[in-house]
């Protein structure tokens, strides 16, 4: 009897110690691939353009070829749709029908950081700064006296747009933003954490050397300029068509002495990105449609044009029908209802060192696995998806059929704040949906941490998923 007892206590158990030499192999393999795309892409456009490049080269077509040609699409067939450059779709056509529902896994590839202000660049005291306006939800005080770096595009009245990156190369300089010498620090002291940094004072500096022109006003401005023409021919009205990016400067890391996990820039969200399309690209073919969708704009609402709330995807999805059969808006309807989804985003990892936030028995913990949120959520539930368990209990089948680790938890305690995620504009739909992904520690902060088991077991979950949902 107390034998029986024990099998009906869950334990979720450490990823590692399943792990064969093999294993272990494959989890540091995959960590070094995504240490590299996490090194080289800091903008959902540099993550939008590498997935497209890598998908074409294990023969994924442009929708718009089939669109074009008015070629019918057939099972096995793999094709992508690019938003703007910065949204981007991945289809595995499947044996069924479309409108019979797709298996989808969605994620984000935006993530907190500053923005350059439309018109950014000034002269104060014979400096030459950027001005900044944050994006998605930072601790300003984090961003003060650490490297940064440029990343973006600029768009030229003529229709070219030049590439941007500033401060990765070990011959770039590096940019940053001043802090206040704590012997002078008294007042700034004794100011919440939430105004001792003020959004108006992430100003970025720049440049010191005045330009030669001793007649002419804001020389070390001008200095500045000449170097951004004559590196990348650009001018100050190009400013206002720019979309530059500053973002920490640095390489992905190994993290910890036995190098068991990964500090990068940007884990939220690229982390379920990434493993989602190695999901897609191992996926040769499958009964259901199977879907890759990462999009941006998630940190601020999902909004705009290249944001979740946007009709790309189901637009994409209507071309799709059109192309395999006759179209109508009731088979697009019953294909978007019909589908399941992973919310594939990042949950808030168990940290000692704040305890008091935390519930333990629901927390998520480095090294057990991909997380399932059932919900997420502020406080009462608001703004939460809030999963069906008939879908719920699916995936457990599906995860204990692929010896998947995983686990469930929430994002803190009830009253401790909360989160969002794509989830529930999905879910409006009619679709199942649910948020499951890799757990962090300081999640928005510049450096993010990751367990590198938890990775892989995300890539084996959300693989799982596409062929068995």
């Amino acid at each position: 009897m107390e034998e029986i007892k024990k099998d009906l206590v869950k334990k979720y158990e450490y990823a590692w110690d399943k792990y064969c030499e093999e294993d272990l192999k494959k989890v540091f393999e995959l960590s070094e691939r995504y240490k590299g795309f996490m090194s080289e892409c800091k903008t959902e456009r540099e993550c939008v353009k590498e997935f497209i490049r890598l998908a074409k080269a294990n023969g994924y077509k442009n929708v718009e070829e089939y669109i074009s040609k008015g070629e019918k699409i057939k099972a096995g067939d793999k094709i992508y749709a690019n938003n703007k450059d910065k949204t981007l779709a991945l289809f595995i056509i499947g044996e069924e029908a479309i409108k019979n529902g797709m298996n989808i896994l969605g994620a984000h590839v935006d993530s907190p950081r500053l923005d350059l202000k439309q018109n950014p660049l000034y002269e104060d005291s014979d400096l030459a700064l950027f001005e900044t306006h944050y994006y998605g939800g930072v601790k300003k005080y984090q961003w003060v006296a650490i490297p940064l770096a440029i990343h973006g595009v600029v768009a030229k009245k003529d229709g070219t747009v030049v590439d941007v990156v500033i401060g990765e190369d070990d011959n770039d300089p590096v940019i940053g933003i001043s802090d206040l010498l704590i012997h002078l620090a008294g007042d700034q002291m004794e100011k919440k954490m939430s105004k001792a940094i003020e959004g108006e004072d992430l100003n970025i500096l720049i440049g010191s050397i005045p330009a030669k022109d001793k007649d002419t006003k804001d020389r070390v401005k001008l200095n500045v300029l000449r170097l951004l023409n004559d590196k990348y021919g650009i001018e100050e009205e190009d400013f206002v068509s720019a979309e530059l990016e500053v973002v920490p400067a640095g390489k992905a890391r190994d993290y910890g002495l036995d190098k068991s996990m990964v500090m990068a820039y940007g884990h939220d969200d690229r982390v379920c990105a990434f493993t989602s399309f190695e999901a897609m690209m191992n996926l040769e073919n499958s009964k259901k449609t199977s879907v890759t969708l990462l999009v941006d704009k998630e940190e601020i609402g999902s909004v705009g044009a290249t944001g979740m709330h946007s009709k790309f995807f189901e637009n994409t999805v209507a071309e799709l029908i059109a192309l395999s059969e006759d179209y109508c808006e009731l088979k697009l309807k019953r294909a978007l209802a019909n589908s399941k989804m992973l919310s594939s985003d990042v949950s808030a990892a168990y940290d000692p060192n704040f305890p008091s936030v935390m519930e333990k028995k629901n927390s998520a913990y480095f090294g057990k696995g991909l997380v399932f949120n059932k919900y997420t959520g502020a406080r009462g539930k608001s703004g939460c998806n809030d999963a069906n368990p008939e879908f719920i209990a699916e995936l457990r089948g599906i995860m204990e059929k692929h010896n998947v680790s995983w686990q469930t938890a929430e994002l803190g305690k009830v009253d401790q704040g909360g989160g969002g995620t794509i989830a529930y504009i999905l879910a409006e739909y009619g679709m199942e949906v649910i948020d499951c992904g890799v757990a962090l520690q300081n999640m928005h902060a510049p450096w993010e941490v990751a367990s590198k088991a938890d990775i892989y077991e995300a890539m084996r979950g959300y693989y799982a998923f596409l062929l068995e949902a």
